[in-house]
């Protein structure tokens, strides 16, 4: 019981409590007898019913829990007919998450917030909270979905919803470019969750996994790569296969990042074959988006294999919660498989749309597609229409920060720049590249004043 229940209790006439606890009794079909047990006699639960007794805290929530109803019924008096619906709507909204129907899942959890917010159901209303934001990231409402889920995490307490809330937000601060924030606030909840018991839980892995991703991506390799271990240890001890194909997932992003591809691929399968397993359809997705993407960097992909499990792919987003940033990706990759296969028509108008949708939510995949559409340009004989893209490209990167992937599209850029001759922009690329990683001139000009003797 939180303080807000305690204070619900408190204000709260015996005689109501006792009529409320006797029609949820009755509505389960309980008897007196059954209700009672451990510290609790039958006639304690008489005396509570006709109002001559007020529980403390703690039988209350032991009562609630034997009847399966949630203690808010009982403090806020409302009926099991309305409690029960507001739980159900809650679980269609998650279910319409899952199976892609993000605008209708915001509709249902709006429709189940003001509901639960209007009968004081404070757990309720905090995941419709949840559920909401959640559907908002997919709709790419990321920025609203962001303001939601940072007024969940600021609650007090380890919930398990505030964890997921906290994977959530550290995942959209992450993908929206915020790296230190993403940083700052999965940490905090991380070490929060650590100090209360709390990390031996496969919602705790994905949040350790999802800030390993961060770091990484900003360029802290070392810590990326120890928090990413610690987590797959504990996954390994909890044997669960969420939380091992979360960490198994990561550790072959890093790998891949690091150029060691060779060991990166079957990392990916391992996590691939243990979402299988599950119904983490989107995961699933965007697993599978990122395997096709690293065996396009071996010396021989097969692509027609890579181009049936993108397709695959894009098939299982069509069936889940997908984010637009997560279809953005897996259209990406097409095109580069696309373009290694020789279908470079089809390459340039798919990266092309990529870029077109991409463009206002994930910029950095707008400035690589439009470095894809260049190099196609470039297959089919236009160096100045490469040149345009390419420059197109550099102008979007211009305007984001420095991290990681940054600096991957950069270095791209200058080589393609380089290879159509503008060496001037070529060469400011690979600056910017150099600048991205953090990468300084330590050098300084000196002149040096030479003394002539006479």
């Amino acid at each position: 019981m939180d303080a807000h229940q305690a204070a619900l209790l408190g204000r709260l006439d015996p005689h109501v409590l006792g009529k409320r606890l006797r029609a949820a009794r009755v509505a389960k079909g309980m008897t007196q007898s059954d209700l009672a047990g451990g510290n609790v006699s039958t006639g304690y639960i008489s005396r509570i019913e006709s109002g001559q007794r007020r529980p403390n805290g703690s039988v209350l929530t032991d009562l609630a829990a034997r009847m399966g109803i949630g203690l808010e019924q009982l403090l806020g008096g409302v009926a099991p007919a309305e409690y029960d619906e507001i739980r159900l709507t809650l679980d269609f909204a998650e279910l319409s998450l899952e199976s892609g129907q993000a605008s209708e899942a915001r509709d249902q959890a709006e429709n189940a917030l003001a509901r639960a917010e209007a009968n004081s159901l404070a757990e309720h209303a905090e995941r419709a909270r949840y559920l909401r934001a959640r559907a908002l990231e997919a709709t790419g409402e990321l920025d609203d979905s962001i303001l939601e889920l940072e007024s969940l995490v600021a609650q007090d307490g380890g919930t398990l919803l505030r964890i997921k809330a906290g994977i959530a937000l550290t995942r959209g601060y992450r993908d929206s470019g915020d790296l230190t924030t993403a940083i700052e606030t999965g940490q905090s909840l991380l070490d929060q969750i650590t100090e209360a018991g709390l990390d031996k839980s496969d919602e705790a892995v994905q949040l350790a996994v999802t800030l390993a991703s961060a770091y990484f991506e900003r360029g802290d390799t070392g810590h990326a790569i120890r928090v990413c271990r610690t987590a797959v240890s504990k996954a390994e001890l909890l044997g669960s296969p969420t939380a091992r194909a979360s960490a198994y997932w990561n550790a072959s992003m890093m790998e891949a990042h690091r150029g060691n591809v060779s060991s990166a691929i079957p990392l990916a399968e391992r996590a691939l074959a243990l979402l299988g397993e599950g119904q983490d359809t989107r995961n699933l997705a965007r697993l599978r988006t990122q395997l096709e993407s690293m065996r396009l960097t071996e010396e021989y992909p097969d692509l027609e294999k890579v181009r049936l499990n993108l397709e695959q792919a894009a098939l299982e987003f069509s069936w889940s919660s997908a984010a637009p940033v997560d279809l953005a990706r897996n259209d990406l990759t097409m095109a580069r498989a696309l373009l290694l296969a020789g279908d470079v028509t089809e390459a340039r108008q798919l990266s092309a749309s990529v870029h077109a949708t991409a463009l206002e939510t994930a910029p950095l995949i707008a400035a690589d597609a439009k470095s894809v559409e260049g190099q196609a340009m470039a297959v089919l004989g236009e160096p100045e229409a490469a040149k345009a893209r390419y420059l197109e490209a550099v102008q979007i990167l211009t305007g984001l920060g420095a991290d990681r992937s940054a600096a991957q599209l950069w270095f791209e850029l200058a080589c393609q720049l380089e290879d159509i001759g503008d060496t001037d922009a070529a060469r400011d690329a690979y600056r910017s590249a150099a600048a991205s990683t953090g990468l300084r001139n330590r050098a300084r000009s000196v002149q040096v004043k030479v003394r002539v003797d006479s």
